[in-house]
Formats: structure tokens, C-alpha cells, sequence
């Protein structure tokens, strides 16, 4: 592996050469020419230095962006290559979607550990549409997303079903409700996700289906930070009851079944098309096809 390209990389996202150099364990020096030697080598300036910042010029954002699949491709060829030797275990880069990573995935990691405890994971949570593009750069290992999605470079396979609850505030006017129609709803401001996300991609799909869309809407970027707003009565949500145990038992919000058909999406997982997977993703993938505990 050419390790000027991890330098650069490590230089880039810490956005210091002195940092850079603490994660690389190197000296600053070294990690100076280490770029000198890529930029000599490319014939181009990668970046743009001064007191205040280090940032890449217009190459070094190509050289970047290529680098980190050169530098996941052989992180992957190295554990399939240890594999042969060993049993599951190494680095296992997982990208969840907010849902699953924030409220799912813990669980999942717990068995992991026990029952594998050479495997080390690393967690990335995004919305959906960036997880797909970790995998497709070879940032990660695995992606699991919520929804649908497609891509054709991509193996995308579902493995659980998800089913997006109306959450409202614990209020007089919603205790004791059996059901809620869409109708007598359409005056609440809705707390809707960014546009990218499974659950926001699931908000819209169930609008559609009942042909009403309410006039207010909020867009957050949080899980969390919706329902600290739905429990201070800011508005209503749909989102999974994964992500509202703890508010359930704690009565500080409630989930209220909306008249007609579920509103119900798959979990999936995300692996680019190929024969040669590590064993750490073999195990992991085996643990998917268990049904989750919740």
C-alpha cells in the first residue's frame, strides 16, 4: 500500500498536519514529505496551506476521493487474505442508516462481541442515500438501510420489516385514541426527516398512498431531536417504533395506529457484487438473517 496516500487522506479529514501526524503516529516532518513526494510524483499542488487551515485544491480533492477506495480496497483484499489463515475476526466497517444504527444496531454489536471477539467494528450512521455511497466507495464493509433502494452497481437484499407509527405528544386530546385518520390530522405541523431518509422516503410514500399531504411540515435531521419536539408539543411524527421504546415506557410519548393500511418498510443490507467476502462479514450477515430481538 502506498502510505502517501493514507497520509493524504488522514492529512485532508483532520484538516492539520500536526493531528495528522498524531493519528499516523509519524513525526510532522515525515508527514510533510510524504506529501511533497505525492505532489512531486503527480506533478500537481494537492493542497492549500496557511496558519489558519490545510485544504485540498481541486487534484487533491480528486486524489482524495480515489484514494480512500484505493486504501478500502486494500483494507478488504488484507482481511480476505487473514481469513485464509484465521477465524472471523479484524476490522468490520459498518454504515447504518439512522434508525437501525442509532437503536437496532447496538443490540446486534453486543452478540457480535460475545460471540465473536476478534471482530472489531467501526460504526457510521448516515441517511440512506449516503450509505450507499460509503459502500460504493469502498469506505465501508457493509451498509444497512431503511426503505427502498436500488442501485446497479450495488447487491441490495432485505432482511426485516420495519412498520412507521404515527408518535404524538402524551396529551389529553391523543389519550385513550384507538386510531387516528389522516384528515383530522392534516392541521398538526408534521416533523418530517431530511430528504434522503428512509423514514422521510416512507412519510411521503404513505401521503401519497392516502392522496393528503398536511400544508405544515418541519425537516430535522435527528431522530432525536424529533422526538424531544414531539414530546415538547411542537408537532407529530411517523417513525419506527424502534426509536421510541424508551419514550413508550417512559409515557412521554405515545404511538397512535392511523386508519388504513400499515405504513411498512424493509430493513436491507447493502455489499458490493462480489465472490469474496471476510469472514467478519459472513458472521455479521448470519446475525442479520436472525430475527431481531426488540
Amino acid at each position: 500500500m502506498d502510505q502517501a496516500l493514507e497520509v493524504l487522506v488522514a492529512v485532508i479529514e483532520k484538516k492539520n498536519f500536526t493531528r495528522a501526524a498524531e493519528e499516523l503516529s509519524m513525526t510532522q516532518p515525515a508527514v510533510s514529505q510524504y506529501i511533497r513526494s505525492l505532489e512531486q510524483s503527480l506533478g500537481a499542488k494537492l493542497l492549500e496551506r496557511s496558519n489558519k487551515y490545510v485544504r485540498p485544491t481541486h487534484a487533491g480533492d480528486i486524489v482524495y476521493h480515489h484514494a480512500k477506495s484505493i486504501l478500502g480496497t486494500y483494507t478488504a483484499m488484507q482481511s480476505l487474505v487473514d481469513d485464509v489463515m484465521n477465524r472471523a475476526g479484524g476490522e468490520l466497517a459498518i454504515g447504518a442508516s439512522y434508525t437501525f444504527g442509532e437503536y437496532v444496531l447496538p443490540r446486534l454489536l453486543a452478540r457480535l462481541k460475545q460471540q465473536y471477539p476478534l471482530v472489531r467494528p467501526s460504526i457510521h450512521i448516515g441517511n440512506t442515500d449516503v450509505i450507499g455511497e460509503m459502500v460504493l466507495n469502498y469506505e465501508i464493509d457493509i451498509g444497512i438501510v431503511e426503505g427502498e433502494y436500488e442501485h446497479a452497481k450495488l447487491l441490495v437484499s432485505p432482511f426485516a420489516q420495519d412498520e412507521l407509527q404515527l408518535v404524538v405528544p402524551n396529551e389529553p386530546r391523543f389519550q385513550g385514541r384507538r386510531e387516528l385518520e389522516l384528515q383530522e390530522l392534516l392541521q398538526e405541523t408534521w416533523i418530517l426527516r431530511e430528504s434522503g431518509s428512509g423514514t422521510r422516503r416512507a412519510a411521503e410514500r404513505m401521503f401519497e398512498a392516502r392522496g393528503q399531504r398536511p400544508p405544515y411540515t418541519l425537516e430535522f435531521g435527528s431522530t432525536q431531536l424529533i422526538k424531544e419536539s414531539v414530546e415538547a408539543g411542537l408537532g407529530i411524527s411517523l417513525l419506527s417504533r424502534w426509536a421510541v421504546q424508551k419514550e413508550l415506557q417512559l409515557g412521554s410519548l405515545l404511538l397512535v395506529p392511523l386508519r388504513g393500511e400499515a405504513v411498512v418498510r424493509p430493513f436491507s443490507w447493502i455489499l458490493h457484487h462480489t465472490p469474496y467476502r471476510t469472514k467478519a462479514v459472513d458472521v455479521f450477515l448470519d446475525m442479520l438473517k436472525s430475527p431481531l430481538q426488540g
